[in-house]
């Protein structure tokens, strides 16, 4: 698997580029995995949320089977599988992978070749999942993933199923959180499932490097707040789920740190001169506790402005 592919990548790797990965958040997200426990949240609609592996994991449970929105990191299979199992033993029929990043999709290949799920993705996830991926702005590089663990079922326009009793429509983002985002509405639960598009409450990783940017999250936060009710569950990639207001003050927090971000770079400030100006400092308190500190967030909207 992924996770074990990377730990015999580190062992050739130089002891200064090791050290590097070693000390990557990456390496800390992956070890408090390791030790997390599972939490099952009900939602309602048959669909639940599964946390501490990672990104969410959504799961709709229908006598036809399991419809998962991402499978988080492979050293939790085991948690993972046996929250899985609460609802009901269901086999596990499709999942879908938001994007490409290893804390939602890191368990492609037990998922797909060990469960016999299908893997529903975009094309450019598919494409960074294939080879070895560098980012740097995580100062990591990850490993291909086996062939067995590669999405099928490539979606390039939005996609309906009925499954299970519900219908369930896959949409791709414009490019925003990367240049791949899906994200997935349960119809009759009225629940969405939007991926790394939404931080609820945590600033966002924003993967520039891979077809990212402030402009697209801003974008396709506002086209969900079209498309969603008062009433809505909405799913993060991370973070407590939310409603429609939680996603409404995230697109604020957004433009807000965007736009002041780009007058300090227009004026001709420096990413660090940016940064000591804390322009996120009404924000910070609320949204800088997690793996994104204020710092980190500046320096991301900085590159993307």
């Amino acid at each position: 698997m992924r996770s074990a592919s990377l730990t015999a990548a580190l062992i050739c790797l130089s002891p200064v580029y090791a050290l590097a990965q070693a000390a990557s958040p990456v390496t800390v997200i992956n070890a408090d995995a390791a030790k997390s426990e599972i939490t099952v949240r009900p939602l309602r609609g048959n669909v639940s949320v599964l946390s501490g592996s990672g990104g969410n994991i959504t799961v709709f449970t229908s006598p036809e089977g399991k419809f998962l929105v991402d499978d988080g990191i492979a050293v939790s299979r085991e948690k993972i599988t046996a929250a899985l199992a609460k609802p009901g033993r269901e086999p596990l029929k499709y999942v879908v992978n938001t994007h490409w990043h290893w804390d939602h999709a890191d368990g492609n290949v037990w998922v797909q070749h060990d469960a016999g799920a299908t893997i529903i993705a975009s094309p450019n996830t598919r494409k960074y999942l294939s080879p070895t991926e560098r980012v740097d702005d995580w100062s990591y590089t990850f490993p291909p993933t086996p062939q067995n663990g590669l999405p099928t079922d490539i979606v390039t326009s939005p996609k309906t199923m009925t499954f299970g009793g519900e219908t369930i429509t896959i949409s791709p983002f414009v490019p925003s959180h990367t240049d791949g985002d899906l994200w997935v509405r349960f119809e009759k639960a009225d629940v969405v499932a939007m991926g790394d598009t939404f931080w609820n409450g945590i600033y966002p990783f924003i993967d520039n490097a891979h077809g990212g940017g402030i402009d697209g999250m801003i974008r396709a936060v506002n086209i969900t707040l079209e498309k969603v009710g008062d009433q809505t569950l909405i799913v993060p990639g991370h973070g407590p789920v939310g409603g429609k207001s939680d996603l409404l003050a995230f697109r604020d927090m957004l433009v807000a740190v965007r736009d002041k971000v780009a007058k300090l770079k227009k004026v001709g400030k420096t990413q660090a001169e940016a940064q000591a100006a804390k322009p996120g400092a009404a924000y910070d308190s609320k949204w800088g506790g997690g793996v994104i500190n204020p710092d980190f967030f500046v320096r991301l909207v900085y590159a993307g402005v």
